[in-house]
């Protein structure tokens, strides 16, 4: 539950700020579990299910890479993985997390930049993954997947939480608003040598209903408003909690591409 001022004679019933934006604050922002934002924020879901088919092609994989496996979390959550699994993660703390909890799983964690090259052999994976890479570059999926092999992720969209985005730092260009598009990627994945089984985006509503909510986003996700502090935006957060506290909530939308492509035998 958010924390309240007291209700009673002479005080104030509303949500207050400072408090919200304290316990945010304390909060540990590794890892990608997210069920600190549960009673706080709302997540519309993709129609696809990306964890249960990930795993559905998990347990028919040899080898398998997941690549920026954050914590390790969706890793984890599937049923089961093939004799063969390795995830990569660049954020020391992602690799320490994702370590504890996929280890005891039998998946090797490598510390590895998210840019290339992967510290991989040629063909060594029949199957590679990644749930939100920062960038999905192909030439090295490609490099690294067996013949035949699949790469099957769900990508973040063009414009994705934009209202939040564009609330914090002002209208963005067209070719910012712009990045990350499914077309683009698919020509990419296309000039790799990848041949292309499906590309769907989806554009999913999100609803923060607590300053702190947002101030714990922008503090995990820290390519959305880059160089956040609360404060550098003390004004902008006080703003936007006085609306969240007299409309319920602040809008936005994330967009979500799921990605499938093959390499040729």
């Amino acid at each position: 539950m958010s924390p309240k001022r007291p209700a009673g004679p002479g005080s104030d019933p509303t949500p207050d700020f400072e408090a919200l934006v304290a316990e945010a604050l304390a909060e540990p922002t590794e890892g990608w579990d997210f069920s600190w934002f549960e009673g706080r924020a709302t997540e519309q879901r993709p129609s696809w299910g990306y964890q249960r088919r990930m795993g559905e092609r998990m347990a028919g994989a040899s080898a398998a890479l997941d690549i920026q496996t954050g914590g390790g979390e969706v890793l984890a959550g599937v049923p089961a993985r093939p004799p063969l699994c390795v995830a990569t993660e660049a954020w020391p703390p992602n690799v320490a997390k994702a370590t504890a909890l996929l280890h005891p799983l039998g998946t090797a964690v490598v510390a590895a930049p998210d840019e290339p090259p992967l510290p991989f052999a040629d063909g060594a994976f029949d199957l590679v993954v990644s749930r939100h890479p920062v960038r999905p570059y192909f030439d090295e999926i490609a490099r690294v997947l067996a013949p035949g092999g699949t790469y099957f992720a769900q990508h973040v969209g063009p414009a994705s939480v934009f209202e939040l985005v564009e609330y914090f730092l002002g209208p963005q260009p067209d070719d910012v608003r712009n990045g990350r598009h499914p077309d683009a990627e698919r020509a990419e994945a296309e000039a790799a040598g990848l041949r292309i089984v499906d590309v769907t985006t989806e554009r999913l509503r999100i609803e923060f209903h607590d300053i702190g909510a947002v101030v714990h986003f922008l503090r995990k996700v820290v390519w959305m408003v880059p160089g956040f502090t609360v404060d550098a935006y003390r004004d902008r957060l006080r703003t936007l909690h006085e609306l969240i506290v007299a409309e319920g909530s602040f809008v936005a939308h994330s967009s979500r591409t799921l990605f499938e492509a093959a390499k040729p035998r």
